[in-house]
């Protein structure tokens, strides 16, 4: 199947493929920004039938959080095929060829936002985080304090200075929160209100971004950096009782926020939100920070991936470092969508046994307990 990376002369039949797909309408206004914004910041991959654009894929390179480090990532977005074409082996195509390029260029992980969680887990993708959202009334809205701090509203279209800083000393907590560019921070910022808490040293600590429309406030984003800045920008949203009768926000689902609350039994729903893949696991593990120094005997490790076959390898780990090793039958297996879950820290060892999804002894889980250290995982953005 022949796939190309898409020219600027082919980027408008990429927006009408995307609208017919996806079931939206781009206004003329917004044309020419979302062209300019695959030819600065996307790799679109397409295949075409009868000269004109059929399917595509757009590769996104980023970068995420993980123990700490920068790791380079390639987000999959905007696939889509028109319907004449489905069920042609397109789409696989696409994620496959996509997966070489992205080893080619280094990026070690891919991350994306599914339509159907089984249709990319049937291609190596994994859930690795989980979403908080949390409805509130306005009988709900009592302050929980006083702060010595103040908040500074305002908007912007580019990337603020305070934003940064406080976005990144939180997203380095985690694995997988996305590193932001300038230019990413535009679309984050774009059309939201943002509430911004200082302490008394003038110090940014914490931030909202956020909605008003119809009586009701949409908090996209609540990061706060310690309990100070917390109950500031929780008394912010209080002092809008007058003007709202509902908030939504969209938080870690650990927010420390809601069980400091006068009355803590609020709406909420836990949603699984973004998913992860390893695209080259020999790259991965050679720099992931293992605890294999803790361990008191040697683990092999079988690493399987039914669609991207260069990740089918085995590694030994002991006390004194990591190598790889020829398939045999000591050891644990396991599929590259667990290893992914098990290293971003979205599930432990013992769970994924107890799921029926990893068959070991419990001398083995305990091993695997000590190799994978504890992490937690988040993602805020989308793409």
């Amino acid at each position: 199947m022949n796939i190309k990376v898409l020219q600027s002369a082919q980027y408008l039949e990429a927006i009408n493929l995307s609208e017919y797909a996806f079931q939206y309408k781009v206004s003329k206004e917004r044309i020419e920004e979302l062209k300019e914004r695959m030819h600065q910041h996307h790799i679109v991959y397409g295949i075409n039938e009868d000269k004109k654009l059929a399917s595509k894929l757009h590769l996104l390179p980023h970068q995420i959080y993980l123990q700490g480090n920068k790791w380079k990532m390639g987000g999959v977005a905007g696939v889509a095929t028109y319907p004449e074409y489905r069920r042609s082996g397109h789409v696989k195509a696409l994620l496959h060829h996509s997966l070489c390029e992205m080893r080619e260029k280094g990026m070690t992980i891919s991350m994306l936002h599914p339509f159907s969680v089984p249709f990319y887990r049937s291609y190596g993708w994994e859930l690795f985080t989980n979403r908080l959202m949390t409805t509130l009334k306005k009988n709900d809205l009592k302050r929980i304090g006083n702060t010595a701090g103040s908040i500074k509203r305002f908007a912007t279209e580019e990337e603020h200075p305070d934003l940064t800083e406080v976005y990144n000393t939180y997203a380095n907590q985690f694995s997988g929160m996305l590193i932001r560019e300038a230019y990413w921070w535009k679309t984050v910022v774009k059309d939201m209100n943002i509430a911004v808490y200082y302490d008394e040293a003038k110090s940014p600590k914490g931030y909202l971004l956020y909605t008003m429309k119809e009586s009701k406030m949409e908090v996209e984003e609540f990061i706060a950096l310690n309990a100070e800045a917390r109950t500031g920008l929780w008394n912010f949203i209080c002092q809008h009782d007058s003007m709202i009768e509902e908030v939504s926000l969209t938080t870690h689902e650990r927010e420390s926020l809601f069980f400091a609350l006068n009355e803590p039994r609020v709406k909420a729903k836990v949603k699984p939100y973004f998913m992860v893949r390893i695209v080259d696991v020999e790259a991965f593990i050679a720099n992931y920070e293992w605890g294999h120094t803790k361990l008191a005997e040697p683990l092999t490790i079988h690493v399987t991936d039914s669609f991207a076959e260069w990740n089918n390898q085995s590694f030994l780990f002991n006390k004194k470092g990591i190598k790889s090793q020829k398939p045999n039958k000591e050891g644990v297996t396991l599929t590259v969508q667990s290893l992914a879950a098990l290293c971003f820290g979205y599930k432990r060892p013992a769970e994924l046994n107890a799921s029926g999804l990893l068959d070991a002894t419990d001398e083995q889980l305990n091993q695997l307990e000590l190799l994978i250290p504890q992490s937690t995982p988040y993602f805020y953005d989308f793409f």
